[in-house]
């Protein structure tokens, strides 16, 4: 039976069709096989890459047609829901093309803003179309995640301490393992004299990996007004130590990507008489759910692993989100991590550049 005739558990006659802006190494390694386990509820009719040739052959893999075009895209009706894998610069016009465009739902991976005006600004054009728009942080879509939520009671009210530990290799290696990458972007050397080398690393490494569990340590933090970076160092050859204030809570976030070292990625959430971690699998290899544990006392209670990992939960809620059996998060918590992430980010690189200069002046004298 093909997919076209398959009923689908959401309640659509037919799959949903899905129309993906930007063929990289996301898209190839992650999107792609996570929809093809969703077959039943979502389709894959529309690749779109500035490179033709990419386009084609990734097209080629799903039976897609493909363009270089956005508004060829935009304007294929056969897709229902835009995916927006583009460089993050393009994010915030494409995502209010993509809703001017009818279009039912949109996903746009992070960030979907560079600044706080430009989220204000593709809110208020989803709330004039009525598009519902959510952010490719996975991990607040994993069933072990939701899991936690649903079970940790007052824990939120009682944290003191909240951590991030990430340790991966390069994401090639991952790529490579899930699929065979077309056209991967060429490495460079690093000049770690440079502060601007150093405070581009930093901020990159908020905005393309520290980002992904922001919104859940802001799930801890709502009032993060007064936030302080309290420490803040590069790790070579991509990764951050940070520590930071955020009222009577410390937050620390580390990452590392070494060759050599097993992957991990934790998050945790600690209070005077109860903890939780959730262990995250790494992203590309599709290893299943996160796995979360609640401790009080003496006594632990493990939720999962679970059927599908945080990618393919966010495929499923923008089925739901398109079909209007589920409401849309609200702008103001999409653009509360949002600011809440710049913030970190600016203050880091600042703190960065500082004892970088202290150093080279330290050095000099």
């Amino acid at each position: 039976m093909s997919s076209q005739s398959q009923a689908t558990p959401l309640g659509s006659p037919q799959p949903l069709g899905v129309g993906i802006l930007g063929a990289g190494p996301v898209t190839q390694a992650i999107h792609l096989p996570s929809l093809a386990r969703l077959r039943n509820i979502l389709e894959v009719r529309h690749i779109m890459d500035v490179d033709a040739a990419v386009a084609e052959s990734v097209a080629a893999r799903v039976g897609a047609n493909y363009s270089t075009s956005m508004d060829a895209l935009l304007g294929d009706p056969d897709v229902d829901i835009v995916a927006i894998c583009s460089p993050h610069q393009f994010h915030a016009d494409q995502v209010i093309a993509a809703c001017r465009a009818g279009k039912k739902a949109v996903l746009c991976e992070k960030p979907f803003a560079m600044s706080g005006e430009e989220a204000a600004r593709i809110s208020a054009v989803s709330e004039e179309t009525g598009v519902p728009i959510i952010v490719g942080a996975m991990h607040t879509f994993d069933p072990g995640w939701l899991a936690a939520e649903a079970n940790w009671d007052d824990l939120p009210e009682n944290v003191h301490t909240i951590r991030s530990s990430i340790v991966l290799p390069p994401n090639a290696r991952f790529e490579d393992f899930a699929t065979e990458i077309i056209t991967r972007p060429a490495g460079c050397t690093p000049d770690y004299s440079d502060v601007e080398v150093i405070k581009n690393a930093l901020r990159g490494g908020i905005m393309g990996l520290a980002i992904h569990d922001l919104p859940l340590v802001r799930r801890f933090t709502p009032d993060f007004e007064d936030l302080e970076v309290l420490q803040a160092r590069h790790v070579r050859p991509f990764g951050y130590v940070i520590s930071l204030r955020a009222g009577d809570r410390i937050i620390e976030l580390r990452a590392a990507m070494n060759k050599t070292w097993k992957p991990e990625w934790a998050f945790e959430a600690i209070s005077d008489d109860a903890a939780l971690r959730v262990d995250f699998t790494p992203s590309y290899v599709q290893a299943g759910s996160a796995v979360a544990t609640i401790t009080r006392g003496t006594t632990s209670t493990t939720y999962g692993p679970f059927e599908h990992n945080g990618y393919e939960g966010e495929w499923r809620e923008l089925a739901q989100l398109a079909l209007g059996t589920k409401q849309p998060p609200s702008a103001e918590s999409l653009i509360n991590d949002l600011t809440f992430a710049i913030a970190i980010a600016d203050a880091t690189v600042d703190i960065a550049a500082a004892e970088h200069a202290n150093s080279h002046a330290g050095a000099r004298s």
